[in-house]
């Protein structure tokens, strides 16, 4: 199975949520697909080396009225030299409403700062209500590896989530409960849209092996349909569909 088939991406709204992974899933996925808007609801980095242009706009629906080669970027505004703000999730909506249902968009809908777990501020994420598919995602690596804020955005959420201490270590059930959360993975998610969790960095059989494990758990607390095993560096990124 490629990627857009395990995410079910094409002609989707997809929006990508968590840490270890997001800008690197929205931009395979945007490589990937036929026709794909890479957008944000949040701040996201420069990204022109991954679409075919960024478009910076306030009115996202006329930027499409002129001539569009794929994939493209969409952002609100330029915030300073690195990065963008992303638009309002209502206008996500409006662009939904109007686009070609052939036309998949994905979006990076809240921030970790490069770490590899996260559990959402009470802000967070900014998902629009048209979104078909979220996806809570994690990194494989940080099992084992200490509650701190060098591996964790916002610790203290995941402290709450987990009743985990600062210092403690991170285990497969940690991880999962956290994904399976509606403090975490699932949190503010739609009601009609269809969550995907990825665990990422699955980059040899040793981290294969504990993603397999988070995702058994994952299955046992949440009815999701799948979980995804990638590792974004490789041309063919799904290393598994559990």
């Amino acid at each position: 199975m490629d990627l857009v088939e395990a995410l079910h991406a094409e002609g989707n709204t997809t929006c990508v949520v968590g840490a270890g992974g997001k800008k690197s899933t929205l931009y395979a996925l945007a490589e990937r697909l036929e026709r794909a808007i890479v957008t944000a609801t949040v701040r996201i980095p420069p990204f022109e080396e991954h679409v075919t242009e960024v478009r910076v706009t306030e009115q996202p629906l006329e930027a499409l009225e002129s001539n569009v080669e794929w994939p493209i970027g969409l952002v609100r505004a330029q915030e300073r030299s690195d990065r963008y703000r992303g638009y309002e999730p209502a206008l996500v909506d409006d662009l939904v409403a109007e686009i070609d249902d052939e036309v998949s968009i994905v979006v990076k809908a809240d921030g970790a700062r490069t770490r590899w777990f996260k559990a959402p501020a009470d802000d967070e994420p900014q998902l629009p209500a048209t979104a078909d598919v979220v996806v809570p995602i994690v990194s494989a690596k940080i099992v084992g590896e200490p509650l701190d804020e060098e591996h964790v955005h916002r610790p203290e959420r995941v402290e709450a989530v987990t009743g985990l201490e600062r210092g403690e270590e991170i285990s497969t059930t940690d991880v999962a409960t956290v994904l399976s959360s509606d403090r975490g993975g699932f949190r503010d998610v739609p009601d009609e849209a269809t969550v995907i969790p990825v665990i990422n960095m699955v980059d040899d059989s040793t981290l294969e092996d504990t993603a397999r494990e988070i995702a058994a758990e994952v299955h046992d607390r949440r009815d999701v349909s799948q979980v995804v095993l990638t590792c974004l560096l490789e041309e063919e990124p799904v290393v598994a569909v559990v």
